[in-house]
């Protein structure tokens, strides 16, 4: 019997090193244990997996570096995934040959995402990133030739030393490869990382540029014929791709509060009000699963207020109307009504109930809006 979860993502912790910035659950090398693991991933599924619908909507391969995974165990766990509308690869740019391009499209990957981060040589040495702007252009020819046509680039600005000459620079470079979707964030300094400790003052110093960089971000992509769809992310439009919704379904699914599966070192899901969190542990993780039980996990139950308030946060990043009735426990009606005053917010009805969504100038200042929304 199959249940009525329509999304998946599987986690892959390994990383030929870690970045300064990241704070994501990984670990560095270990190939030897890359077999183990997905031996691992492939038991928790067999013990969780009857939460699926039928009929799966996404599947989404993150981490870590998934390409990073050994070939015949990436493969051996693709083939034994469910197939679904989209299944999308996170990808670091060094890791994709060829061969790897065919792998992932025999495998059924319909979506690759590529972390470029940047195209300034400088700024990628920052960043500790062991891919070059020339890595990039060839992942993505690569994956092209492959027959991919789901390209995914990752962004990263606010970088140490970056001034709005890179940032330009790097959009425009990332423009010439016509990727069809562009996920651009703030570099944010995460406590307890190295690069907290070495260029935290020089972030906090520089804050009060980024909506600068943030609107540059914006204008540049819309202008070349992009949705800014979401906070940070950008598709072409359906007129500019074939009428295809090149939207990150997958991600799409989080922020419009949908339940999925989430397997594991780390992974989180939510199932039926029941949000649970693997163990980040790798050894823990493992022997567990080969063991026949399921891994340590940290369970919490979410209760309405809590699930309303999360869909009032997640939506208003999108640039679709969120419906009132939604998130009206968790809405303050004051504040809506300041802030719509304000141009902030825009509240208008349809046949089916009131709406509300930010205004351009509302999501530019984003969590600041939402977090007065909020009762």
């Amino acid at each position: 019997m199959t249940g009525g979860v329509r999304h998946l993502y599987v986690h892959l912790p390994f990383c030929a090193h870690r970045c300064g910035y990241c704070d994501f659950v990984t670990v560095v090398g270990r190939r030897g244990q890359h077999a183990a693991y997905v031996d691992a991933l492939l038991a928790e599924f067999a013990l969780d997996g009857s939460v699926l619908a039928q009929r799966v909507e996404t599947v989404f391969l993150g981490g870590g570096t998934p390409t990073f995974t050994g070939s015949r165990d990436l493969a051996r766990l693709l083939g034994a995934l469910p197939a679904a509308e989209e299944v999308t690869v996170e990808a670091n740019p060094e890791t994709v040959t060829p061969a790897l391009a065919r792998l992932l499209r025999d495998g059924g990957v319909s979506r690759v995402s590529l972390g470029a981060q940047s195209f300034r040589p400088q700024l990628l040495s920052v960043l500790e990133r062991n891919a070059g702007p020339d890595d990039v252009r060839r992942a993505v020819g690569l994956l092209r030739d492959a027959g991919f046509d789901n390209v995914s680039l990752d962004l990263l600005y606010g970088i140490p030393g970056e001034t709005l000459a890179d940032l330009e620079a790097d959009l425009a470079d990332a423009l010439a490869l016509e990727p069809e979707h562009l996920s651009c964030y703030e570099l944010e300094a995460k406590p307890g990382t190295r690069f907290t400790h070495a260029h935290g003052a020089e972030l906090r110093e520089q804050a009060e540029a980024m909506e600068g960089y943030f609107e540059q971000v914006v204008d540049t992509l819309v202008a070349a014929g992009y949705r800014w769809y979401e906070t940070a992310n950008f598709c072409r439009e359906p007129g500019r791709a074939g009428g295809r919704d090149l939207r990150a379904r997958h991600n799409l699914a989080y922020w419009m509060g949908r339940d999925y599966l989430g397997i594991g070192m780390g992974a989180v899901s939510t199932v039926d009000g029941v949000r649970t969190t693997n163990t980040a542990g790798l050894g823990r993780y493992v022997d567990s699963l080969l063991a026949g039980r399921r891994p340590p996990r940290e369970v919490e139950h979410l209760d309405d207020e809590t699930r309303e308030r999360e869909r009032l946060l997640l939506g208003l990043r999108l640039d679709e109307p969120l419906r009132v009735a939604r998130v009206e426990n968790a809405l303050d009606a004051e504040a809506l009504r300041r802030l719509a005053a304000g141009g902030l917010v825009e509240l208008h009805a349809n046949g089916g109930g009131p709406e509300i969504r930010l205004t351009r100038r509302g999501r530019f200042l984003g969590g600041a809006v939402t977090a007065e929304l909020v009762r």
